[in-house]
């Protein structure tokens, strides 16, 4: 489902833990990190596809999480043209709804097995702001833009 101006529906999931970190993930045989997001269907609300994703590239359900915050409209990108792949369609680009995420499990809920062909081979913790400097360079104002947005929500995250 791509838009009128050439842009994919998206969501970017920021799982935080109880001390402010996020969970920050290795992409399958790659030296790149991102947070977890992806695709929303036809017919798909974007919280739908925010659990959809979180199950399939994370292993949470539901219940392991808790939405404290979303930003308020899309956030786009435009891929590099190396990305792109050689098609006739309009497609420039992705167009994201961003969330962020409250982890209420243990770390041990986290699993990349619910899918055949997985996305990430490692997590770990990082600081809020962390992803900022190590995130590939297109995604770089996304990622600003969207956890400029959501850092008020982190609070509510934190352990009391």
């Amino acid at each position: 489902m791509i838009d009128s101006d050439g842009y994919r529906p998206n969501v970017g999931i920021i799982v935080a833990n109880d001390q402010g970190q996020v969970l920050w993930a290795r992409r399958v045989g790659q030296d790149a990190w991102q947070f977890p997001q992806g695709g929303i269907n036809d017919r798909e609300t974007p919280e739908e596809a925010l659990y959809r994703e979180l199950e399939e590239e994370i292993g949470l359900a539901p219940a392991n999480v808790e939405i404290v915050g979303s930003t308020r409209g899309w956030l786009r990108y435009k891929l590099p043209r190396r990305l792109l792949r050689q098609n006739t369609s309009s497609f420039i680009g992705q167009k994201q709804k961003w969330f962020l995420l409250k982890m209420l499990a243990s770390d041990e809920a986290v699993s990349f097995g619910y899918s055949q062909t997985p996305e990430f081979d490692f997590w770990q913790w990082v600081s809020y702001w962390y992803p900022l400097g190590q995130v590939v360079a297109f995604k770089r104002d996304v990622y600003r833009r969207a956890m400029k947005e959501l850092a008020p929500y982190l609070s509510r995250c934190l352990v009391r």
